[in-house]
Order: structure tokens, then sequence, then C-alpha cells
């Protein structure tokens, strides 16, 4: 239904990021009250103000964030090449069909435009991507008593080839991926495939945490900037963009985030001394920014590694921030951040794969 893109902008950006989970596209159309098209809200609009305000202020509403200045075809000038052509030319990621006096009829989204072609309209980019595979993956047992963690099945594909094929389609080639418990496994797999990328292992003699296997790497083998990601996680994000964005803002490091609700099942009592009750929240809502497990990284930052010994990702940032490092975070929306960590978020990511393009 079109009307599911609709928002208003008397409507929250709690709203606005909800409708765009559910819709699975990049924007939405804002209509008065009359239904009438006056422009468009991205994620990237979204994006943008929650970076500028440094916090999430979602209960706002998106008047003064939306676009409206949008661009638009009537429908009685209406041709699928005009469309792929303003598409393409503004890089927006849907444009809206509409009467002469403003009701919207239709829309056409860069998916519907280009298809299969989608992916191959993006810039592409080159730099290695650092998987991290050599954890023991214990929330997922007793599957991961018998296999490792990346090759856990999701649908056809074990979850790392999902992985490297999505940033494939990137453009990118080289994957470097730790290896340690079980790693022959997942050696031998990439082995016998037929594939159009290089995968090396980097063996860890110990497990050495989430960034402690970056210092086993040749620096030689990286370029100025590289991909570090979990192998349970996949963001869908044009990381051409996410890439700009870390040079931009000359970062060290660059988190990839998604911003994710949560509700309380219960009644949230507050109560003050003696047991006085001011109030109850029936099932509140809470929103917010987590580390999604993905992240750019300078070549710089492997000074701060120390050889062969245990680091997690957030100890790195740490000695990063006091090292007075620049650290960016690059937030998406909760549809676009699929992890397969644990046995709830595995049974959930089925659907959510079907979102990603090429899956």
């Amino acid at each position: 239904m079109i009307n599911s893109f609709f928002i208003k902008q008397t409507d929250t950006i709690k709203e606005a990021l909800k409708k765009l989970d559910i819709t699975a596209e990049k924007v939405l159309f804002v209509v008065d009250e009359q239904s009438k098209f006056i422009g468009t809200i991205s994620d990237g609009d979204i994006r943008r103000y929650i970076l500028n305000v440094g916090q999430l202020e979602l209960n706002k509403t998106i008047e003064k964030i939306y676009n409206n200045d949008s661009i638009f075809i009537f429908k009685d000038e209406f041709e699928l090449e005009l469309a792929k052509k303003l598409l393409f030319e503004h890089k927006i990621e849907a444009i809206t069909v509409i009467e002469r006096n403003g009701i919207i009829t239709d829309l056409i989204t860069w998916s519907q435009a280009f298809s299969e072609n989608m992916e191959k309209n993006r810039k592409k980019i080159d730099i290695p991507v650092v998987i991290m595979a050599g954890g023991k993956g214990t929330r997922l047992e007793p599957f991961t008593k018998i296999f490792p963690k990346a090759l856990i099945p999701v649908g056809e594909k074990p979850i790392l080839q999902i992985i490297i094929e999505k940033f494939y389609a990137s453009g990118i080639k080289e994957f470097l991926v730790s290896l340690n418990y079980k790693g022959d496994m997942i050696e031998s797999y990439f082995n016998g495939i037929d594939k159009n990328y290089s995968v090396e292992g980097v063996w860890e003699k110990e497990f050495l945490g989430t960034a402690g296997s970056l210092s086993l790497i040749d620096k030689k083998k990286l370029k100025e900037d590289f991909i570090l990601t979990n192998c349970d996680i996949i963001v869908n994000a044009d990381y051409s963009e996410v890439l700009d964005f870390h040079r931009e803002h000359n970062a060290s490091l660059t988190i990839l985030s998604a911003v994710k609700h949560y509700r309380i099942p219960y009644g949230v009592i507050n109560f003050k001394e003696k047991g006085k009750v001011i109030k109850i929240s029936e099932k509140p809502e809470f929103t917010f920014t987590i580390n999604a497990g993905v992240y750019i990284l300078n070549k710089e930052t492997l000074d701060y590694i120390p050889k062969d010994k245990r680091l997690d990702m957030n100890q790195l940032i740490d000695k990063l921030i006091a090292n007075k490092k620049i650290i960016q975070t690059y937030p998406v929306n909760e549809n676009d951040y699929i992890d397969i960590g644990d046995w709830t978020e595995f049974k959930r990511s089925k659907s959510k794969l079907e979102i990603l393009k090429g899956y």
C-alpha cells in the first residue's frame, strides 16, 4: 500500500524510523492533512539530524528535518526512463508520481527502477575487509559444539559467505579472516567453493578478543583504511558513503551503529522513599544507539594494538579516545542491522535477510 510510505510533518522522528523499518525502503513521503505531497524524509536526513544534535531526541517532530524541496514527476509526464534519470542524477532512493493537484498516485523506488542493476550503480570501493571469526560462539551452542559460528547456514549459505558476498557487491575483493576455534573447517569451506574474491586466514594461537588479532596482520596487506566486522553481523549500508563519511571527518575509527527500539513488556513503577508510587509507565519503549559490530579503521590504529595480547574493540576505542584520536559513528536503521549472535536473533534473521538486495 502506497499509504504506508506516507507521514505527516507533525509525526515524530521515532515514528519515522519505525515506518522506514516497516517499509524496508530508505525514504518516506511527507503529506498534509489532505494527503497532498509536501516533501520527503530519508534515513540520511534522520542520520544527519542525530549526528548534528549529538543525542537521540526522537520525540521531536520531523517538521524541521524533512526536505520540502523534493524531486517529483507529474503523472501526465511520467516515463520510466525519466524516473531512472532523476533517481540517478539526484542520488535519491525514490521519486513520487503526483497529480497536478498534489495527490500522490505512485512512487518509484531505486530498487524498482534498476532491479538487478541496483548494486552495479553504486559507487565501488576497494579496501580490504577483516572478519573476526575465531570465537567459540557459546551463545549458539549446541550448534557451535560441532560447527564454527561463521558456518551457521542462513538459508542456503553460511553467514560468513553472505557477509563476504555483500561486501563483494560493493567492489571489495580482499578478505582477511581471523581463525582459531574450528578454523580449519572455515578454511576448508572457502578453499572448496568457486569465488571471485580472495579469502586469507590469519591464525591466532590464543583467543585474542575482538581486536587483538589485528596485531597479526601484515600492514602491507592493508590500505590506509580498512573494514573490520564480526562474523555474525550484517549491516546493510552503502559502504562507499560510510567510507566518504569516515574520511571527511579525518576519523581514526568509525563505528557503524544501529538505532534500536526496546519495549519493556511490563508496567514500570517509579516510586520515591518509603515505597510511595508516583507513576506507572505501561510497557514503556526506549530507544538506544548500539554498536553494530562493523567498523572502518585507519591503519594508524594498529599502532595501539599490542602483539599477541587479548584486546577487545571497546578497549581499543578507549585507547584511541585517550590519545585524542577522532572516533565517529555512522547510524543505520534497525532493519539494516542483522545479528545472528544468539538463537533469538538467529530466528529473526531469515525474514530480515529477505530485505537485503540479492538474498
